[in-house]
Order: C-alpha cells, then structure tokens, then sequence
C-alpha cells in the first residue's frame, strides 16, 4: 500500500510516467505525411509503418508485462526503459524504410513498461481507492497519447520529424534514473517460469468472461480512437482546412483537455459501478463519429466530434481497467496482458484502416467504419450485460 506522506508524490510520478513512455508510440501520427515525404511513400504505406508501432506495443506487451508478475518490478521497468531510448535513437537515425520500421516495431514494444507500471499502481492502491488511483494514472497516459501529437506536431515543424525522437530518446533514458531512484522495490506475489505465466494468461481468459468481454469493448473503442488521430493529419491537408503539421499536432490539446475526465470517471466506477461508465463511453463515440459524419468538414463540428471521441474512449478505458483489476490481485499483470493485447490489436487494425478507408473514400468513407464499430460494440455490451444479469440470477438461486 502507499504510505500517506508519499500517496500523491508516487501516484503522480506513475502518471508522468506512463505519459512520457506512451507518448513514443503517437509521436509519429502528425509527422506521418513528412516522413511519407521524405522516404518516398503512398498514404496506405505509411499507415504500416504506424500500424508496426501499434503491433509492438501488443506483442511487448504479450512477452514484457507478464514479468511484472514474476520479476521485482522497478528493476524490470528501468531496464525496458532504457531499451526503449535505444529504439528511439534508432529511430531519429533511420536510414531506409525498413530500419524506419523495425526501429518503430522496437519502438512500440519497449512502450508496453506502460503495462508494468499501472498495474503497479492498482496493486499499491488500497482497494476503496483503486478506481481513483488507476483514473490518475491512466489520466496521465492519455494526456501523453494526446500531447504527443502536440509536442511532435510543433517539434516536427521547425526541426524535422527526427529531432522529435532524439528527444524523445534522451527523455526517456532518463526517466529510467529517475525510476530506479525514486520507486522502492515492489517484490513478486508468485513465482513462475515464463512459460507458465504465459499460459496462465490464456488460463484467466478463460476463467474470467468480464476480462473477454472487456477486451473485445477495448479492441473496438481502441480501434476508433486510432483510426481517427491516424487519419486525422490527412484530413486536415485537404479542403477546406489547409492545415500543416504544427495545426494537426495542435488538436492534440483538444484530446489533453478532456483527459481530465479520467479520474472523475474512476470516481463514477468506484461509487456506481464501471458499466454505466463504459455505456457512457460507447454512447458518446459513437455520437462523436456521427458528428464527425455529418459535420467534420466544419471546425466547430471536427472540434466536437473529436471531444467526445476522446472522452467515450478514455471513459470505456479507465472504467474496464478498474473492473478487470480487481478480478485477481496476484495476476494483474497477466490480466493486463491480456487486456492490453487486445486493446493494441484495435489500435493497429485502426492504424492502418483509418487512412485507407480515407484514401478510398474520402472523409465520408473514413467515417463509416468507426461508426460501424461503435454500433458493433453497443450491442456486445448490451447483450453481454444481459449474460451477467442472467448468471447473477443464477448465483442468487443456488
């Protein structure tokens, strides 16, 4: 548990934490068209190469995170830290599209020590306080998603994109000091050979279907959120706006502002329950998207229509991290894994189909598929929600 003279200092040191280490998998989307530029590629080639960081991120997070179950947890977060700066470096120095994209494949799977840490939070949290914990700290994962696109877009213009990720190497590498420094050591609760722990992800899966289904709601809700800052960069090069990289990093402020809805959300799970949250987050994606449809190629409806996007997203995020936490509280890594997997895989298949969708059919085609999705998740939310109202019945009668 946190001691009380150290609650605040620790809880926002995880925050900043995931903030900066995320924020090395979103660097790219404003600089996609400059480094389509520069390397000579199509619109769809470059959603690979953002799709590549994405499929990272899964995969370290499939091989990575479960060792936050098994390994003393400060070490192992400081050393994917400084893999993670080698990867960056690697990027910044990129030569060819294939170093390009192996570098960001490295990239998004040293990004998975995101994973190690905020399950670290939930189990320092005492439990009345868990969805407020996790809320803070998810909070500052999801300003560092949004910022991001920011600090790239800004950097990018005036620097060059590689400027961004040597930055972004020496922030990091120091981050890991500043880890191993301040964290006391967080022991194991099990010990398991990797082998094992890797199966006993796939065990959880199937002994838990609030995990499933909060993985598949994470697949879907990640999935509209990727494609749409993606695809966004292209967007705004178009009629009418006209915008450059510094304006498309600056929408990234939009999504920072309404990242503070994350701790007011884990409050909500914590009094009412996580589902009324993640409805809450469905509804307003697909309301956001509808926005988007009808009114995207106006600023005021791309501003609010992105507003609600983000909020519905972080909603549904924060709200199932704090329900598939509390399933078993020496398997959270693994449960995260788990999770995590699924959420990066919605993450990637947005990537990469949100600005195909755009170069086949234009804003309007774009649009289609996230609204498909978010219609898709209502009602596999809906109907699931019926399944655990039958199995509570169940449970009150035997």
């Amino acid at each position: 548990m946190f001691p009380r003279r150290s609650e605040r200092r620790i809880v926002w040191l995880l925050a900043l934490s995931t903030g900066c280490v995320v924020a090395n998998i979103y660097y790219v989307q404003p600089l996609l068209a400059d480094i389509a530029r520069d390397f000579g590629l199509s619109m769809g080639k470059i959603g690979i190469v953002a799709m590549l960081a994405q499929i990272g991120t899964g995969l370290g997070m499939l091989f990575f995170v479960p060792l936050g179950d098994r390994y003393e947890r400060r070490s192992l977060i400081s050393t994917l830290l400084i893999a993670e700066s080698i990867a960056l470096a690697f990027v910044a120095s990129a030569g060819n599209v294939v170093s390009l994209s192996l570098a960001c494949f490295c990239v998004g799977a040293g990004a998975a020590t995101v994973h190690v840490i905020v399950p670290l939070a939930a189990h320092l949290a005492p439990p009345k306080e868990r969805g407020r914990v996790v809320g803070t700290v998810l909070s500052g994962l999801l300003v560092g998603v949004l910022l991001a696109r920011t600090f790239s877009g800004v950097i990018g213009a005036q620097f060059g994109w590689r400027a961004v990720y040597w930055f972004a190497s020496a922030l990091t590498l120091g981050l890991a000091a500043t880890i191993r420094l301040s964290l006391e050591k967080s022991e194991p609760e099990v010990s398991l050979k990797w082998t094992e722990l890797m199966r006993s992800v796939w065990s959880l899966a199937r002994e838990h279907a609030m995990l499933r289904e909060a993985a598949v709601l994470a697949c879907l809700l990640f999935l509209t959120f990727s494609a749409l800052w993606t695809t966004l960069v292209f967007l705004l090069r178009t009629p009418p706006y006209h915008y450059g990289t510094t304006a498309a990093g600056l929408f990234g402020l939009l999504g920072a502002a309404s990242a503070a809805a994350a701790p007011i959300v884990g409050r909500v799970s914590d009094r009412s329950g996580p589902e009324r949250s993640i409805l809450i987050g469905i509804v307003a994606t697909l309301a956001g998207y509808t926005v988007l449809l009808l009114f995207g190629r106006m600023l005021p409806g791309l501003i609010a229509g992105i507003a609600l996007i983000d909020v519905g997203v972080q909603s549904g995020h924060v709200a199932n991290q704090s329900r598939i936490y509390s399933l078993d509280p020496a398997a959270r890594s693994r449960i995260n894994t788990f999770y995590m997997v699924a959420f990066f895989t919605g993450g990637a298949l947005g990537s990469y189909l949100g600005p195909v969708a755009f170069n086949a059919g234009g804003w309007t085609g774009f649009c289609v598929i996230p609204l498909a999705v978010s219609v898709f998740a209502l009602g596999y939310f809906v109907r699931a929600g019926k399944r655990r109202v039958r199995f509570d019945r169940l449970e009150d009668v035997r």
